[in-house]
Formats: structure tokens, sequence, C-alpha cells
């Protein structure tokens, strides 16, 4: 800390631990829900915008796919093309998403919808989560909340589907389900069919996966427990999963200085 010449107050001053790279993208879902929608029979169908979807998860090589997996999405496309049925999408409770599709599958069965229910899925990808300092593989549902449904709409099959348990509407528009896309429906299965693929095949140089932190978040309140600011209660501002570096707000003179920390360095409150 120094001091003008002409004044006793302190200079603001910044410290910086070391460099930290830019954050990678996160996938993010744009959801934009206007008013609650009558469905056919049901007041609580939503409206979906799918028009921001991600690109499938980052891969090598500056996010460029090998020819391998343009191969494994042009197999995709055109198993989408040759399906019968369109593909809507169903609101669930978040974290039900399994438990619907295998209820919505057994009751398919039980109601013998199968010429008119053909498929369900729950969009998943892989990525390397972070946890205590250790990195784990895990597969993570992409849009929790959500399931896919192929189907041949009629009032029976969507009131198979709509009584499901666990299920809250169908995605729609106005009074009724609309289908999504071909192209979105791509994008959505697109990482859990390239997870597959690298899984199957051998002696490929495997995908980079998107790391993730489980422990903290932006916002979080943690101690510092080593380092020059040990001690000192920060917030957390930023997370580099990549870099396992992260920014942080600490208290000094009174003042909130931004600093360079590792995890290693904090703790939760």
């Amino acid at each position: 800390m120094t001091q003008t010449p002409d004044s006793n107050e302190p200079v603001d001053f910044e410290i910086d631990l070391g460099a930290v790279e830019a954050s990678a993208d996160e996938v993010e879902l744009n959801l934009d829900f206007g008013d609650d929608l009558d469905d056919i029979g049901e007041a609580d169908d939503l409206l979906l915008d799918l028009g921001a979807e991600p690109e499938p998860a980052p891969v090598a090589d500056d996010d460029a796919l090998d020819a391998d997996e343009e191969a494994v999405l042009a197999e995709l496309r055109e198993t989408l093309r040759h399906q019968i049925g369109d593909w809507y999408v169903i609101h669930t409770y978040s974290g039900m998403e399994n438990r619907v599709k295998q209820n919505l599958d057994n009751r398919v069965k039980t109601l013998g919808m199968e010429d008119y229910i053909f498929e369900s899925v729950v969009p998943t990808e892989e990525v390397t989560e972070t946890r205590k300092g250790t990195k784990k593989s895990v597969t993570r549902t992409v849009y929790p909340g959500y399931v896919l449904v192929r189907m041949d709409l009629t009032d029976a099959s969507w009131a198979a589907v709509r009584h499901t348990p666990s299920v809250t509407g169908f995605v729609a528009h106005a009074n009724a389900p609309v289908p999504i896309s071909l192209d979105e429906v791509e994008k959505m299965l697109a990482p859990a069919a390239l997870a597959r693929a690298a899984a199957a095949a051998t002696g490929s140089k495997p995908r980079v996966r998107k790391v993730e932190i489980a422990d903290f978040k932006a916002g979080d309140s943690v101690m510092v427990v080593q380092g020059p600011f040990a001690g000192v209660h920060a917030t957390i501002t930023e997370i580099n999963a990549n870099s396992q570096r992260l920014k942080a707000l600490v208290e000094i003179l009174g003042r909130e200085t931004p600093v360079d920390l590792t995890f290693g360095q904090i703790q939760k409150v």
C-alpha cells in the first residue's frame, strides 16, 4: 500500500496472482415461456424456444469434428429423416426425466399404444466433473425438466403421454402441442450419439469433454485458507474449470478487491 503526497487516504490497488483463461462456453437452454396456454383440455402447456440451441459438446482441434464424428452425425441425421412420427417435447418435474421415460414406456405397453407412441428419449451428454479436486466422467441430463417423445399425435396418444405420472404438460404453441424440427432434434441428440460412438470405438482419439466444477459456483462465500489472503472471506465472481482457477472479491481495508485464486486455496464457509 502506498500513500499520495497530498493525502493520507490509501490508494486502491488490484492484486493479480496469475492469469485466468477465458471461461469455456457453457451449455445454455434458451427457454422463452409466455403466459399460461390452454392445451387440449389442460391449462399448463408451455412454449419452448429452441432457436438458440448450442452446438454439440466441445471437441478437440478447436471444436472441429473429425471425419468419424461427422459420419456419426450424418448417420443420426439420416435415421431421423426416415423415422415415422413427429418429435414432441414434454415438460416434467426437474430430476424426474428418467422416471418419466420409464413410466411412459411402461404405459405405452399397458395401453397398447405402440402404433402411436414410438420412442421416448432423455437427451444426455458426457462431462468431466471435478468434485473435491477429483475428476470423474459423468452422464448428465442436457435439458433438465424435458423429455423427447416421437409419436403420432391423436387424442388417445396425447392423453397417454399427458397423464403419465410426473408429466406436467406438452411444450405447445397456442392451444396444441407442436412438433419440433429435425434440426432441433439432431442438436439435442448429438452429444449422446457422439458419446456412444466414442465409447464403442477402439484406438480412436477420445473426445475432449466439457469440465465442470461441482464444489463451487459464482456467488459462493468462501474462506481463503492458503496464500497471502489466508483467513480472509471472499466471494467467488468467476470460475474457470479448465485451468482450475477462479476470481473472487476479498475485503481489504474496507474495500472489495478482486484476486485470482486456485481451488486449493479456498474452502466453503
